[in-house]
């Protein structure tokens, strides 16, 4: 019986997928709890529907994140911050601080996407990688200097 997944499935397959279960499997497990629905005419053109607006919005995503990466491309932030002696810094700038600074700049960028090597405890020339979208970083320049 050919069914679509409307939940991922562990050993069936994931969501969206049209699959080939026995009867039994589809009638008194697949169906009984609402993780697929018969692939009729309707459902199965629908389900194309649906995977070709996914791939619509995904690609809309991908050229967002090439526009930004272009704009980004060894941009330089510039950070200041008390220092003590020495130029060492109380504490450490985070990513929270490196995204709040380029959300100043106009790009709201999830402090999450930021990737630090090592904490930064010093003043001085930082090269950070953000992670755009699967596939797509870029570097940047965060000069920090002392107030």
């Amino acid at each position: 019986m050919k069914v679509i997944l409307t939940v991922d499935v562990k050993g069936s397959g994931k969501k969206g997928d049209v699959v080939n279960v026995a009867d039994g499997y589809a009638k008194n497990y697949l169906l009984k709890n609402k993780l697929a629905i018969l692939a009729d005419k309707v459902a199965l053109e629908q389900n194309k529907e649906q995977k070709n607006s996914k791939a619509y919005h995904e690609e809309q995503e991908r050229q967002k994140a090439l526009k930004i990466k272009q704009e980004l491309e060894n941009k330089d932030i510039f950070l200041t911050i008390k220092c003590g002696e020495n130029g060492k810094l109380f504490g450490s700038i985070t990513t929270k601080e490196i995204s709040l600074e380029l959300e100043k700049l106009g790009y709201k960028i999830d402090k999450r996407k930021i990737e630090l090597n090592s904490p930064i405890k010093s003043i001085g020339n930082f090269a950070i990688i953000i992670k755009l979208y699967p596939n797509i970083t870029t570097k940047i320049n965060l000069l920090v200097s002392q107030s």
